[in-house]
């Protein structure tokens, strides 16, 4: 008998999906700061035993659209609800329950659907900030909003709960073969992940309206036994961010390149040679065409 199905993450800004998708799959698949919208697709990390499968995917934070990028980040969301075998909505123990109501009764419809083939557990995360007396009148709290959902409070930046949490998701896995080859961790491209890493390293970096403002692509990617050689594009929609970006004689470019070139030969398990431009695309965030070249289109 193998086992396969999708687990799928959702949940709001910020609340631990991506850590605890690395957790989950192992792997460092999605990049992790402290700022909102860090994830910006749907990422997917695949783990694989002899007799299982399972296809974690995370996804961006929910949030009210202010751009056409928001809405193709929201419509990744929104359809890591319709393919789920279990879908995890994740919350933690810092948020009210109540936020983003019309996302959570989506969920909450889900959940209760007889006729959905859809397991729905209600993951609180960060139990390690709140007394036991506040997490039990949470999951009390929960209880009552999704009566037919299970409830698993983790700590997933210190793996606590996480054991318990694999357990009931390979309970709930259908019987199936295998979607994806057996030697596969992800459905995203080694150029992808490129990409995330340079992001990553400019949510480090720069403030306020910068991060939000950038895009990244990788023009080149040529590799050998010993060497991958990277050429990659930052856009930005001004030329003020991008005197920014490119800093005094080209300081912060330089400190962003050594920063993200140490991680890409850590991804990677080999010697990088990173060569990043800066490039203006006015307004690229409302652009349908750019948003579709940079693969921000859900379908």
């Amino acid at each position: 008998m193998h086992k396969a199905g999708f687990v799928n993450i959702v949940g709001n800004p910020n609340v631990g999906k991506s850590t605890l998708m690395n957790s989950l799959v192992g792997e460092r698949i999605s990049i992790i700061t402290s700022k909102a919208q860090t994830t910006r697709h749907r990422i997917m990390g695949i783990v694989n035993t002899d007799d299982m499968q399972i296809v974690y995917s995370d996804t961006p934070g929910v949030l009210k659209p202010v751009s056409k990028l928001h809405e193709s980040m929201l419509a990744f969301s929104q359809g890591a609800l319709q393919d789920a075998d279990v879908l995890l909505y994740l919350t933690d123990t810092v948020e009210t329950p109540d936020k983003n109501q019309s996302f959570l009764q989506a969920v909450q419809r889900m959940s209760a659907d007889e006729t959905s083939l859809t397991k729905v557990i209600v993951v609180i995360n960060k139990m390690d900030l709140v007394s036991q007396e506040k997490l039990v009148s949470l999951v009390e709290e929960w209880h009552e909003r999704l009566p037919k959902a299970e409830i698993v409070p983790i700590s997933a930046l210190h793996k606590f709960g996480t054991d318990i949490l694999l357990s009931r998701i390979k309970d709930l896995l259908p019987e199936c073969p295998p979607y994806f080859d057996k030697d596969a961790l992800t459905d995203k491209p080694a150029r992808f992940f490129v990409t995330e890493i340079i992001r990553e390293k400019i949510l480090l970096l720069f403030d306020k309206e910068i991060p939000y403002s950038c895009q990244v692509e990788v023009e080149s990617f040529k590799e050998n036994d010993s060497l991958i050689d990277i050429g990659a594009l930052i856009y930005v929609e001004r030329d003020s961010q991008k005197g920014i970006i490119i800093g005094k004689q080209g300081a912060m470019l330089k400190k962003l390149g050594t920063l993200a070139r140490r991680d890409i030969e850590a991804f990677f398990g080999k010697k990088v040679m990173l060569k990043t431009f800066v490039k203006v695309e006015k307004d690229w965030r409302n652009n349908m065409r750019d948003l579709n070249l940079f693969g921000y289109n859900p379908e």
